[in-house]
Parts: C-alpha cells; sequence; structure tokens
C-alpha cells in the first residue's frame, strides 16, 4: 500500500515497487537535452519549432510533474529531458520543483511531491496540461481536481508509480510519464506561453554566476563557456542527475514574485506559501553568459508570461531548455 502521501492525503490503492534501478541505467544511454550545451533555432513560431525551447523537435501533449527538492530527493531523475523547470517555495522556506514536458519523454521523472494550491495558476497558462503529483491535503484536493491541469495521483493511475526501493520514503516515488498521459486522456498540447528565443539582446551584464535565496534553501546558475550553458546548483551543491552530469539550462529566468500565506498548512503546522504568478514584477534573465535586467507580466492565469527590457522590447531568450525560478521579491 502506498503511505501517506506528501501533502497529508492518504492513497487507498496499490503501486508497483518494481525495482527501478534498470530503468535508470537505460536514461544514461542517451544524452538529454539539459545535459546537452544548446542549439537550435533563433525564430519564433514556426512549424516544428518548440514554443518551449525555441528549437526544432516533436510536439505532444503538455505534462508537469511536481517533483521533490530537499536534500534526500537528489540526484533527480528524468529533469534532463524537461523543456521547462520552475523551482517554487514550499513550507519551511524548502523548495520543489515542477518540470513541464512536451514530445520528448524520460523513462522515469522524480522523486514525485504533492500540489500546491499556487501551482494551479502557474499551469494554467499551459491550458490543459496533465499534472503528475503524489497526493495533496485533503482539503485541497477537490480543488485540484476541478481545476484545467488533468491530475493524475497514485490513485488515479497506480501502473503509472513505483517507489524506488534503494531510497527512503517519501523521497522514492517515480512516475512513468506515458503512463501518467495515457491515464490523463485528452490534454493540451504545446502553445505560445510568452517565451522568445533569439538572438542575444542588446545590453545585459556579464556574468559567471547568480543565486537565488529563499529562506532556507538556495538555488544556483553558473555559466560554462566549455558547454555554453547555465549550470544549476541546489543548496551550494552540483544538481546532480541520476543519468549522470550537472543539470544545466540555455536560459534561466529569475522571476521575482509575491510569496504569501495560502490557506492552507501542512502536518507540521507549516502554512503553504501561495506563489503569486498572474501581475507583474522584476525579472533577470541569464543566458550566454550575461544577465539582462527587466520586468515580468501575465495579466490573467489563462495568459503567458511576457519578459521584457526597459523599453518594452522581449528579453529574448537562448533556444534550448528554460529555468524559472520564482524568487520572493527582495530575495536574491
Amino acid at each position: 500500500m502506498i503511505g501517506p502521501s506528501h501533502g497529508g492525503h492518504r492513497t487507498t490503492r496499490p503501486i508497483r515497487s518494481r525495482h527501478p534501478r534498470r530503468r535508470f541505467a537505460a536514461l544514461a544511454l542517451c544524452l538529454p537535452l539539459l545535459l546537452l550545451p544548446a542549439c537550435g533555432l533563433e525564430t519564433n513560431g514556426e512549424p516544428g519549432v518548440s514554443p518551449f525551447t525555441g528549437m526544432e523537435g516533436p510536439d505532444g501533449p503538455v505534462l508537469a510533474v511536481k517533483v521533490d527538492n530537499v536534500a534526500p530527493a537528489r540526484p533527480h531523475t528524468g529533469l534532463e529531458g524537461a523543456a521547462i523547470v520552475y523551482v517554487e517555495e514550499v513550507e519551511a522556506g524548502l523548495t520543489r520543483l515542477i518540470a513541464v514536458y512536451s514530445g520528448t519523454l524520460p523513462d522515469l521523472v522524480g522523486p514525485v511531491r504533492s500540489v500546491r494550491e499556487s501551482d494551479l495558476e502557474l499551469l494554467a497558462q499551459f491550458d490543459r496540461p496533465a499534472l503528475g503529483f503524489s497526493g495533496a491535503r485533503s482539503a485541497l484536493l477537490p480543488v485540484v481536481r476541478d481545476a484545467p491541469p488533468v491530475a493524475v495521483a497514485p490513485e488515479d493511475a497506480p501502473e503509472a508509480f513505483e517507489r524506488d526501493l534503494d531510497r527512503i520514503a517519501p523521497h522514492n516515488l517515480y512516475l512513468d510519464p506515458e503512463a501518467v498521459l495515457e491515464a490523463a486522456g485528452d490534454v493540451s498540447g504545446s502553445r505560445d506561453i510568452g517565451f522568445r528565443f533569439g538572438d542575444p539582446p542588446p545590453g545585459g551584464e556579464a556574468t559567471d554566476g547568480y543565486t537565488v535565496s529563499f529562506p532556507s534553501a538556495t538555488v544556483g546558475f553558473r555559466w560554462s563557456q566549455a558547454e555554453e550553458r547555465w549550470e544549476v546548483s541546489f543548496d551550494g551543491e552540483p544538481a546532480r542527475s541520476t543519468a549522470g552530469g550537472t543539470l544545466g539550462a540555455a536560459t534561466a529566468v529569475v522571476q521575482y514574485v509575491t510569496v504569501r500565506p495560502s490557506e492552507y498548512a501542512d502536518r507540521g503546522g507549516y502554512v503553504t506559501p501561495y506563489t503569486e504568478t498572474v501581475g507583474e514584477g522584476p525579472a533577470v534573465v541569464l543566458r550566454d553568459g550575461r544577465a539582462y535586467t527587466g520586468e515580468w507580466s501575465r495579466p490573467s492565469a489563462g495568459d503567458g508570461t511576457r519578459f521584457t527590457d526597459a523599453g518594452g522590447d522581449p528579453i529574448t531568450f537562448a533556444p534550448g531548455p528554460v529555468w524559472v525560478v520564482l524568487a520572493p521579491t527582495g530575495e536574491g
């Protein structure tokens, strides 16, 4: 049986407990996107070009996965294949991740954790994506079920989830992306969410690194000229993948947002933060070893997020995977 899920909701149906190491090894046979130098087209809106990465490649239904990010959850599995990775604050000032996929899927993603209320607002810009997660607070779960993302937890598709017997619970639950999408049924494909890709914009400040501070965690980016990408770190340590190597991105975005208390708390009494992603605020876009200061804006939950400079022109991203850190205003 599955034990208590990570947001306090207890699932009641069995899942597979296969030993997933064989599948972890298979991941290392190919080098996915985040472990390669960024490359791709410098145009937008062209057929066959992803609106999430600005690169040519297969398109498909959108899958978002809620991923654990405390020390026992690392190294991660499957993040190297994500088109977009969001970093957000959760209880006790720690962070969790939302990995977004479309067209290219790894064998496994995880460790998977519970969803939060503000995830629904963030994911609304993708229209109706599938959402893979471990559970939610009992009071929040009906809200999750009624939201546009198609929620898939272990009780919905037990065959899509499994435990890694070499890790301790609750940091050992993984999902099969293809199985989650099959369980989700009719979900949205990729669409414009506001990202613009192209040549480097004028200006910017040369920088070899940038660190974002949360109350109990840090997320850092270090420019690798040799790899032509930003290498990611968590709490001062390189962000590793079970496929081998360090996670990285062609573009890293620090989106400064309001983080306020929500109406929900976890079992320890910590109030769940609500990260506001509708509105506007400052942003820093990191690409090609330079930092570009600008603004982000998103008029409503159904709209994408635009990143612009002081003159209102788009700050273009480097083609390739994108990491977005939803940083508390005033930190960094």
